[in-house]
């Protein structure tokens, strides 16, 4: 792995390697364990039409996990790759182990299921080396899923690195989800190690969409939620009418008891308001004992400002 460029690269890496971004063990869990099981039967029907032999594909494992421990489980002979997408240049890390490999070889070379292979303890050759490609080809086209939960893998995967170039691989550290998919024939079996780190898991399966529809779904539930508390508060609402109009003379003059006639058209023009916003014009008018203001339209405030310029 390439040193980063910049100090903040060098932050975030250190960042993530002590605490590392992760999300609820059971969610993850769960979020992965629905990958690989709906990626079961489509690696074994792309192995079956790849090799023409029979194999069976089973998935023998998901948990929680650290990048790096990719490698713990597939001894001194293994195959690896690394896969990068748009959000993470480690988007998927997978391992073949020797037993896989010899598998998948004589599976491809239509060797006898029912013969035990031998299993293989040196340097992988070339061919075995693109028969692991293969293999790592079609494990991540089968996780790599479509429309808005793919996870926009860059395939074709690269190719397959083995001996002391896999063994040395910096791997960065993370929290990771683990598959392990079990390749078997009746005689033989081996496994595939996938391992995707959590932030990635968490971009692509923590919700039904993407990054940026993800901050627009939350939005708009954020933005239901506060509408519905708004609904539900109370307000006081004040209905007002227009008395005549008069000079500063008269209103200098005014005098306690002295009787203000209405305007003849100000039944028509009572403001119905609320916390000093005028919403509507309404008619006030009485119903039985009670007075009351009946909702004409709307208040426009562009045009009481022009009938204001412009006195009847």
């Amino acid at each position: 792995m390439t040193s980063p460029g910049s100090p903040s690269q060098t932050r975030s890496l250190i960042i993530e390697r002590l605490v590392g971004d992760s999300g609820e063990a059971d969610h993850v869990i769960g979020a992965g364990r629905g990958m690989a099981e709906r990626a079961v039967p489509l690696l074994q029907k792309s192995l079956i039409g790849e090799l023409g032999a029979p194999v069976t594909v089973d998935l023998r494992a998901v948990a929680v996990s650290r990048v790096p421990e990719a490698r713990s489980d597939a001894g001194d002979t293994f195959a690896m790759t690394i896969v990068a997408s748009p959000t993470s240049s480690d988007a998927m890390t997978l391992v073949l182990d020797a037993p896989g490999i010899a598998v998948m070889v004589c599976a491809l070379f239509g060797g006898d299921p029912d013969v035990p292979v031998s299993p293989i303890e040196r340097e992988l050759s070339q061919i075995e080396t693109d028969v692991a490609t293969t293999v790592f080809q079609l494990v991540a086209q089968a996780l790599n899923g479509s429309g808005k939960r793919s996870l926009e893998l860059r395939l074709p995967v690269q190719r397959a690195m083995s001996g002391m170039e896999a063994k040395r691989r910096v791997l960065r550290d993370g929290a990771s989800v683990r598959m392990v998919f079990g390749i078997s024939t009746p005689t033989d079996s081996g496994t595939v190690t996938v391992m995707i780190p959590q932030r990635v898991v968490l971009v692509t399966r923590g919700g039904a969409a993407g990054p940026h529809e993800d901050d627009h779904a939350a939005g708009s539930d954020w933005r239901a939620r506060f509408s519905e508390e708004v609904m539900r508060s109370a307000v006081m609402l004040e209905a007002t009418m227009p008395l005549a109009r008069l000079t500063l003379g008269d209103l200098a003059g005014l005098e306690v008891g002295q009787i203000i006639e209405f305007e003849e058209t100000a039944h028509s023009q009572a403001r119905l308001s609320a916390r000093d916003k005028t919403l509507f014009v309404c008619d006030f008018g009485k119903l039985g004992q009670n007075y009351t203001v009946r909702v004409r339209h709307p208040y426009d405030a562009g045009q009481d400002f022009i009938d204001g310029l412009m006195p009847g």
